[in-house]
């Protein structure tokens, strides 16, 4: 998308005003309720979920639950770095957010996200190999290659931040500052750029979007591959342990995957949808991953009753 403005009598741009989401003025004091209820529970429910993994010996020895604390503490930091700032919409106060303060939200928040993007496919391949190839398992997943992986994750996840939050803002912005969204993100960003985007564009729908819709057809081949061996499995109670637990999985994948698919595949869309499928991805999902492991997950059920009674 090219665009061509007038910069003789534009100034550059030292901060941004963040819209938010748009509602009715009588329901303000109702959502900042909500999203303060949701910002906490998700704090508790996910803090309760890594300190359950750290404490129990069973979990914190498998490379299954090591990778689910991983993601509850990527929840956690995502949802700090978004829901606070939605919060604060809702109140009186400045929705100014200064220059550098608008660079850091965009790379958290592709650093954390793409870090949880590579870790739900370990997990997927964790859990592939531990019902498809059992007899490999303790070879090709130890608790040190694990962390390997972990490891990788991370450094790709920062990585792929940096890449998008210096691309966005390289561009020259030099008036309006008005962001017509709830935090700073590429597609929201880039509408206010005084330059071509087409490049940026170009990397947000190859370096987000394909990336993204790959791991997720990776998660989903390996997930069928699971399915296949688990219809094999000749006792019903072994079946249903598996879908139990490979059942919780896919349910987090899912609900996180198709809307980062929609949002991103579709750069240049001023679709009203947008707002609504950006929030269930970045404040529904790290609320329901605790609860959704919790109910499905037996074993995370056991060790929580073990914690309980001391």
């Amino acid at each position: 998308m090219k665009k061509t403005r007038n910069t003789s009598v534009d100034t550059t741009v030292t901060d941004f005003i963040l819209l938010g989401l748009a509602h009715p003025p009588n329901l303000r004091t109702l959502l900042f309720l909500v999203f303060l209820v949701i910002y906490i529970l998700t704090q508790l429910g996910n803090l309760l979920i890594l300190l359950t993994v750290w404490a129990d010996p069973k979990l914190h020895a498998r490379p299954m639950y090591i990778l689910l604390g991983v993601l509850s503490f990527l929840d956690m930091w995502l949802s700090s770095v978004i829901v606070p700032r939605i919060i604060l919409n809702f109140t009186p106060t400045s929705k100014i957010i200064s220059f550098g303060g608008c660079v850091a939200q965009l790379f958290a928040f592709h650093f954390l996200g793409s870090t949880q993007c590579f870790l739900y496919t370990l997990m997927a391949y964790d859990r592939y190999l531990a019902i498809c190839q059992p007899l490999r398992y303790p070879v090709f997943m130890n608790g040190r290659l694990c962390t390997i992986l972990v490891a990788g994750a991370w450094g790709a996840g920062s990585i792929h931040g940096s890449i998008q939050a210096t691309l966005t803002f390289r561009l020259p912005y030099c008036g309006p500052n008005q962001v017509d969204y709830f935090f700073c993100d590429i597609p929201a960003v880039l509408r206010l750029a005084c330059a071509d985007t087409t490049v940026n564009e170009l990397v947000t729908f190859v370096d987000i979007g394909v990336v993204a819709a790959s791991c997720f057809m990776l998660i989903l081949l390996s997930y069928a591959n699971i399915v296949h061996a688990i219809l094999k499995i000749r006792t019903a109670d072994g079946r249903r342990r598996a879908f139990s637990t490979c059942g919780s999985h896919l349910t987090v994948v899912t609900v996180y995957y198709v809307p980062c698919i929609f949002i991103y595949l579709r750069a240049g869309s001023k679709s009203p949808l947008d707002g609504a499928v950006a929030v269930f991805y970045t404040v529904v999902t790290p609320l329901l991953n605790p609860l959704i492991y919790t109910l499905r997950n037996q074993e995370v059920k056991s060790a929580l009753k073990r914690l309980s009674t001391g």
